[in-house]
């Protein structure tokens, strides 16, 4: 959110429902998206609900896991969800996948610890201190910009 608010042409949602096509309609816990003056696909409806595959999704999966790791993973996949984040709180790792051709790969964190975005400019988060939920230290990176 933070980034978000501190750059332009880029939009924080929580919990914001997603018509990806026709047959596929989620409600992501959080996502990013470039708005459409800036590159993005995403257009908002008169309904009021977003169309088309947003930049960024993020999921945070407790009971979801399943859900999250198969269903939502293999549609957003499909329609070019471009970075999908996964927190798996039961098993505390932080899968980062990003999409390469029609398969998503993980990223992992560069040397510094800091798994940063191919597609939204600028959006690095430290991994550990992201683990640990150390508010404080993961906002570090984007207060320095």
């Amino acid at each position: 959110m933070l980034y978000a608010w501190r750059t332009p042409g880029v939009e924080f949602l929580p919990h914001a429902t997603v018509i990806l096509d026709p047959d596929n309609t989620f409600q992501a816990d959080a996502l990013l998206r470039l708005l459409p003056d800036r590159g993005g696909r995403t257009r908002v409806n008169e309904a009021g609900y977003l169309v088309g595959p947003p930049e960024l999704v993020v999921e945070v999966a407790g009971s979801s896991a399943s859900i999250d790791l198969r269903d939502k993973l293999r549609v957003y996949r499909r329609t070019g969800v471009i970075e999908y984040r996964i927190w798996r709180l039961a098993e505390a790792p932080f899968d980062w996948l990003y999409l390469e051709g029609d398969d998503y790969r993980p990223q992992a964190p560069d040397g510094q610890g800091l798994l940063q975005s191919r597609t939204v400019a600028g959006l690095c988060l430290p991994l550990e201190p992201l683990l640990k939920l150390d508010s404080q230290q993961v906002l570090a990176p984007m207060l320095k910009q």
